[in-house]
């Protein structure tokens, strides 16, 4: 049965991490109808590590992008593309703060912040946001100032690394939304910051996700070879989910803006709420 939940948690993460709509929020809703019982310290590492499928989505995507070695057309020798370095020099820069913070603090914010009650509060909030955001540039008929990846300079990336910081300190804030919320709102175009958004995933999310396994293993925990299998499933679930999901995300941003996840947010912020009361759980118990 867990191999068959697996599979739902894996199709869940593949929607949730890319689209602006809190993938723990959904995670925590999910586990109060279909807890994956294998332990408390492997569930915590499941939830960080299955987020590796959906990296490797991006990788294979946008291998181009970010692969920073070439051969010249000319002599055919093997060149080192100066653009991609520098798009990876913005996507550390970004990482710089979330990191630091995530090393230091992930403990105490896992036990402090981690229920449902500010995953609640940090969905309609953020959907709330959204939905402002989208409203001023439309009534200012606003044009993005940033309309390509190399046009990103590192003040860019740096402010869009602190709204990403919100997102590891207050979990419901999504990663995803609060990054391409950012980028909307110091002039970024909602293609380029959710390109940089998937491109920022990979060092984060890897680097979340050697930590969670790290943990794990110091703890003195085990890996039996049934977990492997539930958490090997939930990856490639995950990273088959993604590719649908994030080509989708970027054929419906050409025509429409974020206004429909805020309101979903605020949706399903109020709809957590109201289960955790209606089943009688307190909202505030670490999940």
């Amino acid at each position: 049965m867990d191999i068959l939940k697996a599979i739902l948690y894996g199709i869940v993460e593949g929607i949730t991490e890319w689209l602006p709509v809190s993938s723990t929020g959904h995670m925590i809703l999910l586990d109060r109808v279909c807890r994956i019982d294998q332990g408390k310290d492997f569930w915590q590492m499941f939830l960080v590590v299955i987020q590796f499928g959906a990296i490797l989505a991006v990788i294979l995507m946008y291998w181009k992008t970010i692969w920073p070695f070439g051969r010249s057309r000319k002599t055919g020798r093997v060149m080192v593309k100066r653009h991609t370095l520098s798009l990876w020099g913005k996507t550390i820069v970004a990482c710089i703060p979330a990191g630091i913070v995530g090393v230091l603090l992930d403990d105490w914010l896992d036990s402090h912040l981690y229920n449902a009650l500010v995953v609640s509060i940090m969905l309609i909030l953020v959907g709330i946001a959204f939905i402002i955001v989208e409203n001023r540039r439309e009534k200012t008929d606003a044009v993005a100032n940033v309309n390509r990846l190399s046009e990103l300079t590192y003040k860019d990336a740096l402010i869009i690394g602190l709204f990403q910081l919100v997102a590891a300190c207050l979990p419901g804030t999504s990663r995803s939304g609060s990054t391409i919320l950012g980028g909307i709102m110091i002039g970024v175009s909602r293609k380029v910051a959710a390109e940089f958004t998937f491109i920022l995933a990979i060092p984060v999310m890897a680097g979340a996700s050697l930590l969670k396994i790290f943990k794990f293993f110091h703890a003195g925990n085990v890996l039996t070879g049934y977990q492997t299998a539930i958490l090997l499933t939930g990856c490639i679930v995950a990273f088959l989910v993604s590719v649908f999901i994030i080509r989708f995300l970027m054929s419906y941003i050409k025509k429409h803006d974020f206004k429909v996840f805020g309101w979903y947010r605020i949706a399903l912020g109020i709809f957590v709420i109201l289960a955790f009361l209606i089943s009688g759980a307190s909202i505030t118990a670490i999940q």
